[in-house]
């Protein structure tokens, strides 16, 4: 029978995963302009460890009432620049020492699964219609897509976030000593 972890013994279980993490992930929002997916995306990335958004062109803010409601207040566990479009923030990670992976359903995007996502990786997702801008696709240094096999064509861009960013701390994980 199972129960569910007491606060200090689920405290003691996310310590030993942030020790095992020792890569650094950030994300660049291309014009993501619905708040609710912005406060998803920001959850997420509280919840993953993200050292670092760039909120390109018109993306929702995270001072944004809307996004409030849906971030949680998670939003004061992260760092956060506005950028004036999806071209600059991607200049901005690649300078602090990202490499840079643009997820959108596109000619020579390769399956998330088989990019290797070792060392510091910057995941750049786009508008919730239109995905990323033309510039930032050329931007970026690979882009990769998440196969599905449903009769859905695309996911939500806070939950393709959240994907991208499991999958690369997945890959760390597998490699690095438990």
């Amino acid at each position: 029978m199972s129960r569910n972890l007491s606060p200090t013994e689920l405290k003691r279980l996310h310590r030993s995963w942030r020790h095992r993490t020792t890569a650094r992930l950030a994300l660049v929002l291309d014009g993501v302009q619905n708040p609710f997916n912005v406060g998803g995306i920001l959850r997420s990335a509280a919840a993953y460890g993200v050292d670092h958004l760039w909120l390109a062109g018109p993306s929702a803010q995270p001072d944004h009432p809307k996004v409030h409601k849906t971030a949680l207040g998670s939003q004061r566990y992260l760092r956060w620049c506005s950028a004036v479009d999806g071209q600059e923030a991607i200049r901005a990670a690649r300078a602090d020492g990202y490499h840079v992976v643009g997820l959108e359903l596109a000619e020579g995007a390769s399956p998330l699964y088989t990019v290797p996502l070792e060392g510091d990786v910057c995941f750049v997702v786009g508008h919730e219609d239109r995905g990323l801008s033309h510039a930032a696709s050329e931007a970026c240094d690979r882009l990769a897509y998440l196969p599905l096999v449903g009769k859905i064509a695309s996911l939500n861009v806070g939950t393709a976030a959240t994907i991208a960013l499991y999958e690369a701390r997945r890959q760390h994980w597998t490699v690095a000593p438990s």
